[in-house]
């Protein structure tokens, strides 16, 4: 006899009744069981294990050179500790551009060997194919669109993205396509609010935007952009909802100026 237990986890089904019905949808990137325990129990309906973490977590300065193996292990982390989000896995470079059968391989080897739910992935017209055996292979897939962070060296930087009537043209396209082909989400990424706003009324799916003004169905920033820890980095688009650097530098301050002089630990706080 099966038992069947009521899910109040977020599945692809409920972002979906969202957009139907107006709510918005909040999705924060994590990279790691603690601070994703955090964002998970503070109410995120989505958290993203962005390639972002090759910036945030190993200090490059792209997101190219993060692998497959990397992601996965980062994401088994924020699995563990989602209780109520959704948990994305981005695609690295390299994981899906070669061919379909690699593509899905390497899908379903992300899904199995991390327990995310779903798989992000950067492109339009041109990786339909993949994202349509993915989802036919059972694999929930999240598009991206706009500036695509794994095609800087073809963009040359980080500019805003559609700005011209041809590319804002092919990126609405792309984003039916996308939608068309079943993906459940899509992440359109430093275009014009005005476009952001075409898009999202265009296509079924919900419509997260990143740089793309507040008429799309969910925002998503990287988590510790917006908790203000990465210092000097500040586009026009992000909001710091905390400063947690001068924070983390005070407390780590006052530590180490506790070890050299021998307050800490103290007698409370000794054997």
């Amino acid at each position: 006899m099966s038992v069947h237990v009521q899910n109040t986890r977020m599945t692809t089904a409920k972002l979906r009744q969202m957009k139907v019905n107006g709510e918005k949808i909040a999705m924060l990137t994590s990279y790691d069981f603690t601070l994703a325990s955090l964002v998970d129990e503070a109410g995120t309906d989505i958290l993203l294990v962005g390639d972002s973490a090759s910036n945030v977590v190993c200090g490059n300065q792209y997101t190219l050179p993060i692998t497959l193996d990397e992601m996965i292990f980062l994401t088994k982390g924020v699995v563990r500790a989602a209780q109520h989000a959704l948990v994305v896995c981005d695609m690295p470079f390299g994981s899906y551009q070669v061919n379909e059968e690699e593509a899905v391989r390497n899908a379903i080897k992300v899904l199995k060997e991390s327990g995310c739910d779903a798989v992000k992935l950067e492109g339009g017209e041109e990786i339909l194919p993949s994202i349509r055996h993915m989802i036919q292979a059972g694999v929930p897939v999240m598009g991206h669109l706009g500036l695509t962070p794994q095609s800087v060296n073809q963009f040359g930087g980080y500019g805003l993205r559609a700005k011209e009537e041809a590319e804002a043209e092919k990126l609405l396209h792309d984003a039916k396509l996308l939608d068309e082909a079943g993906c459940f989400c899509i992440v359109l990424e430093k275009i014009p609010a005005a476009l952001a706003a075409r898009v999202t009324k265009a296509v079924s799916c919900p419509v997260i935007g990143i740089g793309a003004g507040n008429q799309c169905d969910g925002q998503v920033l990287v988590l510790h952009d917006m908790l203000g820890l990465n210092q000097g980095f500040k586009p026009k688009f992000l909001r710091h909802f905390a400063k947690l650097a001068e924070e983390v530098k005070g407390a780590v301050s006052e530590y180490v100026e506790a070890v050299k002089d021998q307050s800490f630990p103290s007698t409370e706080e000794s054997y």
